[in-house]
């Protein structure tokens, strides 16, 4: 099986080394920035294309790691060259193999391959792909072989349906992005109280990583502390006193899906006075 890359930026730098350290054959790179192909191609030690149809010519699976909005223009281009039984994939979160429009008549087999990963280097992010969980979604007559491929190198793999991949894409965003801009909230709190650029990031470092694997560990429900969760409704009153605004009406929509989880972990606690407060 020899797998080309249509598309030279972080996710294709990172799994066209991951996939040639695994032992398979990357037969290389097509950009339209021959400089970013080169240099991939130097990456993965492979080889670099001055067309696509050469790639095409030489790969028995395409992957398109071009931004999501390119990749239905990449797809028309495919289109006119012969793409008899080739498996072409793009690694888009958002989007469905129906973005290969017509690949019946095509005789080609389309899919979408996502891992669950920030991929934010080029040259550092393929070592943390081994750990990445991998969703498939596509031709039903080719997605094994296609789950095989992750599946050889020790990765998970989930195939999902083409008609849940915003939600599943949503999921990803609340976890990685949300996740992000909560913290950047705490810490614009954490610098009025006087913290600066790098203690404040000292301080929530561990509190952050040790409920992320706490949440890993045990799941949501069990993972939960906190006052919301003691059902402390005197210290959330105290909470809300000092925001306004957005991050009043955030706090509130967060804590009342946290008081879920919190009747779920502790089904005989009384959570009625901490339901008045958060109406």
């Amino acid at each position: 099986m020899r797998i080309g890359f249509i598309g030279a930026g972080k996710v294709g730098f990172s799994l066209g080394r991951y996939l040639k350290e695994n032992e398979y054959t990357v037969s290389g790179y097509y950009s339209k920035s021959m400089a970013s192909a080169e240099d991939a191609a130097k990456f993965t030690e492979t080889k670099r294309y001055n067309t696509m149809k050469q790639l095409v010519e030489v790969s028995d699976v395409l992957f398109l790691t071009v931004p999501d909005g390119e990749i239905p223009v990449v797809w028309e281009r495919l289109k006119e060259i012969d793409l008899n039984n080739k498996i072409i994939c793009h690694t888009s979160g958002a989007l469905g193999s129906e973005v290969f429009s017509d690949m019946k008549n095509q005789n080609v087999y389309g899919f979408s391959v996502h891992p669950i990963l920030a991929i934010s280097s080029k040259y550092e992010s393929y070592k943390d792909i081994k750990s990445a969980f991998f969703t498939i979604e596509g031709s039903r007559e080719k997605i094994d072989e296609v789950a095989d491929i992750f599946r050889k190198c020790k990765n998970k793999v989930q195939i999902i349906d083409s008609s849940e991949k915003i939600k599943y894409h949503v999921a990803c965003s609340i976890v990685s992005n949300f996740a992000v801009t909560l913290a950047d909230i705490a810490k614009e709190m954490l610098e009025e109280c006087g913290f600066d650029d790098k203690t404040v990031f000292e301080a929530m470092g561990p509190l952050i990583s040790k409920n992320a694997d706490n949440i890993v560990r045990k799941g949501t429900t069990e993972a939960l502390t906190g006052p919301i969760e003691r059902g402390d409704v005197q210290t959330v009153e105290k909470h809300m006193s000092v925001l306004s605004g957005e991050e009043l009406l955030l706090y509130k929509s967060l804590a009342r899906r946290t008081l879920r989880l919190a009747k779920e972990k502790n089904p005989e606690r009384n959570y009625n006075n901490m339901m008045e407060v958060l109406e």
